[in-house]
């Protein structure tokens, strides 16, 4: 899932400090679950933003509406009679949430109120680890389950760096080292024959080389 967190109410005043009429807009899915921008999310964040403006002594409407999702345009339909009440909106959702908004209304402002951070999966209640860089070529068969782009400090790809201790990260103690929990997947499934194969350096016309990735899947289009 994708997780965010809010951003601090002063900031978020200030991006909407000189508009009156302002929209809240929350996301169902993924920084709902990670409370950050759920429909309590936007109840919390509507009631600061109207107790700080009324402490300021300045005037605001602000509208309060959470969709399933932001990303889809389907679910983004339903704001189509808000939007134009309103000077600007707010987003809570990631930002491909935010960005889905500013396509679909561009004639308004979209402002984030979330930071998105990354892709994550729950570890216990309020507790949220990054277990995935989006790299566009996984190696998770090879490694038994367990991602060393995302969970090793330095996204080795072939087996530790030697400067762990205890099982932990030297970059970071709170860390455990990943390929020591790679070591102990593959043995625990009977695989440490897979430590053997080298795993090519990271393609990166699929990753990170500044060009915005898109798939198409022709068998899917209408």
């Amino acid at each position: 899932m994708i997780v965010g967190e809010r951003k601090p109410i002063k900031e978020i005043l200030e991006m909407i400090d000189k508009f009156e009429k302002v929209l809240v807009v929350g996301c169902g899915t993924c920084v709902a679950v990670c409370f950050a921008g759920g429909e309590k999310q936007v109840k919390v964040l509507s009631s600061a933003l109207r107790i700080a403006r009324k402490i300021q002594g300045k005037n605001v409407i602000i509208s309060e509406f959470t969709i399933e999702r932001q990303c889809e345009k389907e679910f983004v339909e339903e704001l189509k009679e808000l939007v134009p009440k309103h000077d600007v909106i707010i987003s809570l959702a990631c930002g491909i949430g935010a960005q889905t908004l500013t396509e679909n209304f561009p004639e308004k402002i979209t402002l984030p109120g979330l930071n998105t951070t990354f892709i994550g999966a729950p570890l216990e209640h309020g507790i949220w680890a990054e277990r995935c860089r989006s790299c566009g070529d996984c190696i998770l068969d090879l490694t038994g389950g367990i991602c060393p782009i995302a969970r090793c400090s330095k996204s080795l790809l072939n087996g530790p760096c030697g400067g762990s201790k205890n099982g932990k990260c030297e970059v970071d103690q709170e860390i455990d080292c990943a390929w020591q929990l790679i070591y102990k997947r593959l043995k625990q499934i009977e695989r440490i024959d897979l430590l053997s194969e080298i795993i090519p350096p990271r393609e990166r016309s699929k990753t990170d080389n500044g060009i915005p990735r898109k798939i198409v899947r022709e068998d899917l289009m209408i």
